[in-house]
């Protein structure tokens, strides 16, 4: 168990050390890329380059991608939406919960409407990082359905990174088989039974929400 999303990023932060040392032996790219999906995985990146900054340049950033829950159960994703168009359906739990097309459409709209109130908000208008020809890794506080995290992979794949890892602390066994495809390389500290995840927070003993103000804080101390 991490005790918050500090100590959580310290612990992955050296695992994504050895998993970059791993693909880039001889340090061919001097620097790597952390995009934490808003808004606590942009805590764990940020702890996570303090570990990573040892041996490497890092650059923290932002990939921005919203769920779209279940209107019932919004914790419930039934997709995500990313920056650049990205769209990801989960037909099974739109099949399971009854949701028409229509119902998606609607919520995504309205998480669109928050997606650039955060692209705003966190990169003042600003472009998010160069990721071409770099080693890029998405970085999230845990990865339960994996909606999001597969937005957000989509969203940098586009962006053509050399090497495009995801990294968690904690994530479904299902989902991170159902993510490999998608990333390069998987970095999971915390790899549990997709019936032993309920909540990413019951990995942590503190798990406060994350702040608007938190994120662009730590954002702009980064840049």
């Amino acid at each position: 168990m991490f005790a918050d999303r500090k100590d959580a990023g310290r612990r992955l932060g050296a695992l994504t050390s050895d998993a970059l040392d791993a693909v880039d032996a001889d340090h061919v790219h001097d620097s790597v890329v952390l995009l934490g999906l808003p808004r606590g995985g942009v805590v764990v990146a940020a702890a996570a380059a303090q570990v990573l900054r040892r041996t490497r340049d890092v650059t923290v950033d932002v990939v921005l991608v919203r769920k779209v829950g279940v209107p019932a159960q919004p914790e419930l994703a039934m997709g995500a939406i990313g920056e650049g168009g990205v769209r990801v359906v989960n037909d099974d739990v739109m099949s399971m919960c009854g949701i028409a097309t229509a119902t998606f459409d609607e919520v995504a709209r309205a998480e669109q409407r928050e997606l650039e109130r955060r692209a705003e908000a966190y990169r003042g208008g600003h472009p998010m990082t160069v990721l071409d020809g770099r080693l890029v890794v998405v970085v999230d506080d845990g990865i339960a359905t994996g909606a999001t995290a597969r937005a957000a992979l989509g969203v940098v794949r586009a962006l053509r990174p050399a090497v495009l890892m995801m990294a968690a602390p904690v994530a479904a066994s299902g989902t991170v088989r159902s993510l490999a495809s998608l990333a390069d390389v998987m970095v999971i500290d915390d790899e549990r039974g997709d019936h032993d995840l309920s909540a990413v927070g019951a990995a942590y003993r503190r798990f406060d929400q994350t702040t608007d103000a938190e994120v662009i804080s730590l954002l702009r101390a980064e840049h």
